[in-house]
This record gives C-alpha cells, sequence and structure tokens, in this order.
C-alpha cells in the first residue's frame, strides 16, 4: 500500500557531538519517501490556465514526474551542488525539512554511492545557525555547545528512521525570466537510514519539505529575496508541476479560504469545514482539514471515516457493484467488467464537498476521481482511508488523491489556500 502518513514534532536529545531532534513521525518509511481536504446545487467548476503573469519573472517552475496509483507519489528533481548534482525528491508540504539520501558514509541507504550527495567539510550546519533553531521550533533551541553540528533524526510509525546532520549547498534554479539563481540553502544529509515497514521504500533520493516554518525550501527562498513565500503544485496521473513565486498565481478563478494557526507551525490546515454528499449534508460538521502531499491517500479521523463508508454503501445500494478483497487498499469493488479508469464509475458513486463555514460559497468538491482509483485487477478501490488506523490521531488529511486535477497554492504571504480545477498537463518554460 501507498504511504500512510502525517507528520508530527518529535523531541530533542543531544548525541556525541552533533545535536540531534527529532523532525516528524510518520507511519512508514515508504511514506516519507514518497515526497501529506456540495453545498446544494454544485456549481460548475471552471478550468484555469495559469502562466507567468507578473512581468518580473522571479518564479521557479519544475515538472514533476509520478502518479497516486501505482507509485503512490510525486517527485522534482533539482540539481545541488557546483556542479549540480541531480537529486529526485518526493514533494512533502506536510514537512518542513528538505534532506537527501547522502554518503557520510551512509547505512542503508537505497541508491547507488555515486548518486548520494556528498558533503564537504564547510557545508555542514553548526548547532549556533538560526536555521538550526528554526528545524527546532516550536520546541525550545537546545545548543549547550554551538560548534556542535545540527542534527536531525526521523522516526516512523513502524520503527524505520532517518538519521543525519543539516547542510547547506547550492540549489541552482532557473526562473521564468530566463535568468539563474545560485541560493545557498539547508537541508538534511541524512547518512543512516533503516526501512521496518511492510512496503521498500520508492527510489528517489529524499524528500522535499515546503511546510510552513522557516526551514522550508519556500521560506528560504523568499528569505534570500529569490522568489515570494508563495508556491504551488498541479498533479495529474503523468505528473504536473510545482512552482515558487507569485507567476503563476491566476488573477481570477481560484477559490481561497485562510490557513489555520498550528501549533506546530508546519502544517496547511483550513477549517472548520461541512462535509455534503451528493449534495446534501451529512450532518458531519466543524472539521478541520490539511493539505499534505506527503499522503497519497485522504485520510479522516475515526467518527467521519466511519460515516463516510456508511454513506457510500449506502449510497451503492441497489448499483451493480459488489464488495471484493484487493490488495491495493482496505474497501473495493468490482463490476461486471474490469474498469480502466475511475472515471468508469463517475455513474455510480456521488460528489463529496467540503464547505468551510465562516466563508462565502467557499468549497473544495471531491468528484469519485478524487477519492477513487482503479488497481491493476480492474477493481474499483476507495482512497479514503481511516486516520486513527495510520496512526494520525483525529486529523483530517487531504493528500494526492483527492488533489489531482486542481492548481493548488499555498499563499504564506496572505496565509491563505487556493485551489481551482486545472489542465496540469500544460508546460512552461
Amino acid at each position: 500500500m501507498a504511504r500512510q502518513e502525517l507528520k508530527e514534532r518529535g523531541t530533542v536529545s543531544l548525541m556525541i557531538n552533533v545535536l540531534i531532534f527529532q523532525v516528524v513521525l510518520c507511519a512508514s518509511l515508504h511514506g516519507c519517501f514518497a515526497a501529506i481536504g456540495q453545498s446544494p446545487p454544485p456549481r460548475k467548476r471552471s478550468t484555469v490556465h495559469p502562466t507567468a503573469v507578473n512581468s518580473l519573472g522571479s518564479s521557479v517552475y519544475l515538472p514533476v514526474s509520478g502518479n497516486v496509483y501505482p507509485l503512490g507519489h510525486y517527485s522534482v528533481t533539482v540539481g545541488i551542488g557546483n556542479p549540480p548534482k541531480p537529486f529526485q525528491l518526493d514533494i512533502d508540504t506536510g514537512s518542513d525539512l528538505t534532506w537527501v539520501q547522502c554518503d557520510a558514509p551512509c547505512t542503508g541507504c537505497t541508491l547507488p554511492r555515486d548518486r548520494l550527495y556528498k558533503p564537504a567539510k564547510n557545508n555542514y550546519v553548526f548547532c549556533k545557525d538560526p536555521i538550526c533553531a528554526a528545524l527546532q521550533s516550536p520546541n525550545p533551541h537546545q545548543c549547550r555547545n554551538p560548534n556542535e553540528k545540527c542534527g536531525f533524526r526521523v522516526e516512523y510509525a513502524d520503527h524505520g528512521s532517518v538519521l543525519g546532520v543539516v547542510v547547506t549547498d547550492t540549489f541552482p534554479l532557473r526562473l521564468v525570466n530566463g535568468s539563474v539563481s545560485y541560493p545557498h540553502l539547508a537541508f538534511g544529509c541524512g547518512y543512516r537510514l533503516q526501512n521496518r515497514g511492510p512496503h521498500p521504500p520508492p527510489a528517489t533520493a529524499g524528500v522535499l519539505g515546503l511546510g510552513r516554518s522557516k526551514a522550508s525550501i519556500s521560506s528560504q527562498l523568499s528569505s534570500m529575496g529569490v522568489t515570494r513565500n508563495v508556491f504551488g503544485h498541479c498533479f495529474n496521473d503523468k505528473g504536473g508541476f510545482l512552482f515558487f513565486g507569485a507567476d503563476f498565481v491566476p488573477k481570477s478563478g481560484m477559490t481561497w479560504t485562510s490557513m489555520l494557526s498550528s501549533s506546530s507551525g508546519k502544517h496547511y490546515s483550513s477549517g472548520p469545514a461541512q462535509l455534503f454528499f451528493g449534495g446534501k449534508p451529512t450532518g458531519i460538521k466543524d472539521l478541520n482539514v490539511i493539505f499534505d502531499t506527503g499522503a497519497t491517500y485522504t485520510y479522516l479521523n475515526s467518527r467521519v471515516y466511519k460515516n463516510v463508508i456508511n454513506l457510500i454503501r449506502k449510497d451503492l445500494s441497489g448499483k451493480p457493484l459488489q464488495e471484493v478483497k484487493d490488495t491495493a487498499l482496505p474497501i473495493c469493488w468490482k463490476g461486471s467488467r474490469p474498469f480502466k479508469s475511475a472515471l468508469d464509475v463517475r455513474n455510480y458513486f456521488s460528489t463529496f464537498t467540503l464547505s468551510f463555514m465562516g466563508s462565502s460559497n467557499v468549497q473544495l468538491q471531491l468528484p469519485p476521481e478524487a477519492y477513487l482509483i482503479v488497481t491493476g485487477h480492474g477493481n474499483v478501490c476507495l482512497g479514503i482511508l481511516s486516520g486513527a488506523e495510520a496512526g494520525l490521531g483525529t486529523s483530517n488529511v487531504i493528500g494526492d488523491i483527492s488533489l489531482q486535477g486542481k492548481l493548488v497554492i499555498y499563499d504564506n504571504e496572505n496565509q491563505r489556500i487556493g485551489w481551482a480545477s486545472a489542465d496540469c498537463s500544460r508546460k512552461f518554460g
């Protein structure tokens, strides 16, 4: 099964001569490598066509590869160092720290040694550096020796982990105006990896952390004046694109909702929202949701999940679908013949809609293709899972499956999240 995680802040510990802090807690090592949100009647959705609209051109556009099924992740390739070496990183809005597998040397890395990042002696970040404090936020910055190297530990609910140190290096980035910027960014050099989960991690080099803290790539680029502190993504079944900066933000056609302040400061959350199904209220209200590209699927707290399952099963009563076992996901159905795509079952399943309360007509519509996959066996499976069973507690997470076919923008400067139906196959630059 694909990623099942929501990253949560851990504790701080001091080990040897490296300041070590736990950055995130995920359900599986596969999850964090794989770099996690109708009122009647439904409105007709327009499709926006993002294009570079700012004459300054101070934005970065990156092609995205991947899919929800069968890969279970979306990734971009970035160059690091001088000369730059390419690294494929999983896109993760649910965690702050960008990290790569590192030859320092490495134990448990999944890539050949010649594809690992090799730090130089002058690349290391020390405990006294402000970026080290930003990675620990909101926990107190424990720095007993300013000359300690700044370290990190990523732990997983299935007991997998990544241990490493924080380094800085050049990230050559081509701006949409044709110029090239060479920012020196901080990121993690992961040199000790353990995978004890049931599934091997995908063959990516690490994670692109896009959370809300000062340590995220977007925040660092903004603080250096390279781009605005705005980024967005557009995913489909063949990949899509990711951008940093405000040049691709449409002047109209977007639906915006305010970000909620988060105790950890890193999650892109909004709410409260009311849930509708097939244009009718479900009685489920006051939902806060987290937008997390680090999660392949969408996760709901135990109470809401049970209600959603009951709604779907009741809605399918009398329709020519039969529940069947499939190794891809817990709840699946088969038809009289194998399905080829989720579009084949649109007439059998209804649309879920999150209507954000306190805002005028702010809705996130989730049609069947935003919560269903079709497996290799031709079965259709539910891509909404129990957050409690995945170790997410009462959190509600909108994952990649529900973000497909949408331009999603995280405007950190105005503390808002926006979305619109979009053609994610368009190419720029």
